[in-house]
């Protein structure tokens, strides 16, 4: 089945993890997808470091699409509206499944767009294209999908599926994705994705390959990195879109909503998805060159 493989938190706060990350898919022979946060954790403004974003440009020339990934990737004040199910959903992303990063949760509609607005005019002043957006940590509050059909993005994802919210189309999607937490979140989710690896012959979805910075930082997870890769070859796509072309044999493609109905605004938070925050480190000028 296709597979798509993606770099999260692109940013001048991770310049030398992600040049590690794009050193390992360039060996693998796959452009990855590039997940880029506009001011990583409010420390990291991409515009103040022009030859990071001249690199992005040029990487984006040789087919690298860019996501946007949030503004800021990190979760301000406490959730203050909402009770039951959308107060767990919201502490359930923060807590669990991230730290403190799932910066659209729990964010009124209106909130959520001005973010929307001010990172696509991030990417735009910058002369990158915006080819999709990704929620951090996978984390999709309700009025997001609605939110990005109307402004015609054709590809976002979160933990379980890939969406086209301009055109009402899902579907089921793997996702290989590593954490290093703690150790028992790094054993468990090596063992995950290596019976996920296993998997992919088997079922007929698409699979998604997601590669975070702190993944570089721990020999054992550069190669579980490099396995899921190597494992991967010949099955590699590198537009999200191509994972969402129709396949007759799939049984898990479907219309957004039951019926193919429009998408509508909701109040309230959708289910959080899976992935974890790294705290960003200090930049350093030898930091925000990417290998070529």
């Amino acid at each position: 089945m296709p597979t798509h493989v993606s770099i999260h938190d692109v940013s001048p706060a991770w310049a030398r993890e992600v040049g590690a990350a794009l050193a390992l898919c360039r060996a693998a022979g796959v452009r990855p997808a590039l997940l880029v946060v506009p001011n990583y954790h409010g420390q990291a403004p991409l515009l103040e470091d022009a030859s990071f974003v001249a690199q992005l440009r040029l990487l984006q020339g040789e087919g690298h699409e860019i996501y946007l990934h949030g503004l800021t990737h990190r979760s301000g004040a406490r959730r203050e509206a909402g009770s039951g199910a959308g107060r767990l959903s919201w502490l359930f992303a923060q807590r669990v499944v991230s730290n403190g990063e799932a910066e659209w949760m729990g964010l009124p509609p209106e909130e959520g767009e001005r973010r929307l607005d001010a990172g696509e005019r991030v990417l735009r002043e910058a002369g990158l294209r915006t080819d999709g957006c990704v929620a951090p940590a996978w984390s999709m509050p309700r009025w997001l999908l609605p939110m990005l059909a109307a402004r015609g993005v054709t590809y976002t994802e979160d933990h379980l599926r890939v969406y086209d919210p301009a055109h009402g189309r899902s579907r089921v999607s793997i996702v290989l994705n590593w954490a290093s937490r703690s150790p028992a979140r790094l054993l468990s989710s090596a063992s995950y994705c290596r019976m996920a690896e296993q998997a992919r012959a088997l079922l007929p979805v698409p699979v998604r390959i997601a590669i975070h910075p702190t993944d570089m930082h721990y020999l054992f997870l550069r190669r579980e990195v490099e396995r899921a890769l190597r494992q991967a070859r010949g099955d590699f796509v590198e537009k999200g879109s191509q994972l969402l072309q129709p396949d007759a044999t799939s049984p898990v493609w479907g219309a957004l909503t039951p019926g193919g109905s429009p998408w509508r605004v909701h109040k309230g938070d959708g289910c959080p998805g899976h992935a974890r925050g790294p705290e960003a480190r200090p930049r350093h000028p030898s930091d925000t060159k990417l290998p070529r």
